[in-house]
């Protein structure tokens, strides 16, 4: 009992499984205003159909509540294995997977780009002192050492959470065992082993324990993959040695060579992708699980981000390939703390830029202040200037007070954009199933669907035009004082964690839209 259940307690789930949806004035929530629009002033109106690209780990294309958005591309006859459109890609028909090969084997677990650039350097020096470096190697031994300092704090870390969180599996099962055995109880639930009359201190303490975890819907088996995500750091995140890519892709990962890949957008690990282009783009009203944002919207599925971080080459391949088959929007819930590659991504997010494509990019969970610690893709060039269709978005929680940036959510005065919802988020994930995540990776796609449904209705505008609509119509909470994420006694007003000081709101976008359009 003496382990630290803050990463548990922490959680505070949302009962509304729609909150997102929904409007903060009439429904008293911090959500998007979606529904009440769709219910006033877009009935009777006609939209277009806007293609949105998800680039993630992959989508369940055949979810029942994704398959009739998925995009087809118009181009592609399905299984003939001829590159019928000539864009380079055989058998594209949903889109493109730069994690799998033509065999049926998929990269699912990835190293960390630390862990990449430590190994990197390893080879070089590892063994050796300052009296064995040469003049001219005395800047890398430099990088090294630091880079070897931050890696092995990591390792560290990571070891401790394995511990601390296997320590707690093994109370969970415990306390089952203890108060099922000591109450005579087939099943724990919150209404029977709240009645239950203890005596003994003990046992009362592990009671009181299990009524919280209970309260909060946190069941065994998700502190078990809780556990299971740090083991998977160490054995794969963190393993300098672990070199998944080489046996399937096969290819140097630093350069663009050409087209490589595979077809199938699912492949394996595709929980994160799923519950993103379902915030997107669920089939609305359609009598099974959630209502996504945007109702006239085709996904294009791009897997490009493993188990671990994503590699620069893949990113900047999906951006290409989105901007270049018809994206209008591209969906980035993923992030890093370095880009070794990056001139690779600036040159596909220049492209995507030219073309008019307005790219959505989740500012990261690490509750980082974004003006001084680095967090990539960036629309920042390393040779100058910023890309103009970008936004990055921070998580803000269900309830307007000092509570609501999400406590994980990465924030920056100039950095991130503006906030959307992405806590407590109810979506899509594979084999026809829904679960709540939070995460920055939520509030992006939340984004993405708002700007989608702008742009369906008033398809003349260009990316800059909707992004400056996103911009000037969020619900201004720029005064609201609120906790600065990751640190629980400071606070600010909330126009200090981002340039709009404030939540993406459609029913907003929508009129500042329809007088942007009309002159006024």
């Amino acid at each position: 009992l003496s382990i630290s259940l803050s990463f548990v307690f922490a959680q505070n789930l949302s009962k509304e499984e729609n909150w997102q949806n929904l409007d903060p004035k009439n429904d008293k929530v911090m959500g998007v205003s979606s529904d009440f629009a769709y219910n006033g002033m877009l009935k009777n109106k006609k939209s277009k159909t806007i293609v949105v690209a998800i680039i993630d780990s992959g989508t369940d294309i055949f979810h029942e509540d994704l398959k009739d958005n998925i995009w087809t591309n118009p181009g592609e006859i399905a299984g003939n294995g001829i590159d019928d459109d000539l864009n380079g890609y055989v058998d594209d028909v949903h889109g493109w997977s730069f994690l799998g090969n033509a065999e049926g084997k998929h990269i699912t677990r990835e190293t960390m780009e630390l862990t990449r650039i430590y190994g990197k350097y390893r080879k070089e020096f590892e063994g050796k002192n300052e009296n064995d470096i040469l003049p001219e190697q005395k800047d890398e031994y430099e990088k090294y050492l630091a880079i070897k300092k931050k890696f092995e704090a990591q390792v560290k870390d990571n070891q401790e959470q394995l511990k601390q969180v296997k320590n707690f599996v093994s109370f969970y099962h415990n306390a089952t065992y203890i108060l099922k055995s000591q109450l005579n109880l087939d099943t724990l639930t919150y209404e029977n082993l709240s009645k239950a009359k203890i005596k003994d201190k003990k046992l009362k303490q592990i009671q009181k324990i299990y009524l919280r975890l209970l309260k909060q819907n946190i069941s065994e088996e998700q502190v078990t993959e809780y556990a299971e995500h740090f083991k998977n750091a160490l054995e794969y995140g963190l393993n300098p040695d672990f070199h998944a890519r080489d046996s399937i892709i096969g290819d140097n990962p630093e350069i663009i060579e050409g087209v490589y890949g595979c077809n199938d957008v699912t492949g394996q690990g595709a929980s994160h992708g799923t519950h993103v282009a379902g915030i997107v783009g669920a089939v609305r009203n359609n009598g099974v699980g959630m209502n996504g944002i945007a109702a006239n919207v085709k996904l294009m599925i791009i897997r490009a981000v493993p188990d671990g971080d994503e590699r620069d080459k893949d990113v900047a391949m999906a951006i290409r390939y989105a901007a270049d088959n018809g994206a209008k929007i591209i969906n980035m819930s993923f992030g890093k703390s370095y880009s070794p590659q990056k001139e690779l991504v600036d040159a596909a997010v220049r492209h995507a830029d030219s073309l008019g494509v307005l790219m959505i990019h989740a500012a990261g969970n690490d509750n980082k202040n974004l003006e001084v610690e680095n967090s990539y893709p960036s629309p920042y060039y390393l040779d100058g200037g910023k890309a103009t269709n970008w936004l990055t978005v921070g998580a803000s929680r269900m309830k307007k007070g000092k509570h609501l940036p999400a406590e994980f959510s990465n924030y920056g005065k100039t950095k991130v954009d503006l906030f959307a919802p992405g806590y407590d988020i109810y979506s899509t994930i594979p084999k026809n199933k829904y679960e709540k995540e939070s995460g920055t990776s939520m509030a992006a796609p939340t984004t993405t669907g708002v700007a989608a449904l702008v742009w369906s209705y008033y398809p003349q505008l260009t990316a800059s035009m909707l992004k400056e609509i996103l911009m000037k119509s969020v619900t201004d909470v720029s005064k609201q004082k609120v906790v600065v994420p990751g640190k629980k006694k400071e606070k600010v007003r909330f126009g200090k964690l981002c340039v709009s000081g404030g939540i993406v709101n459609a029913e907003k976008a929508l009129e500042l839209a329809e007088k942007m359009t009309n002159g006024q």
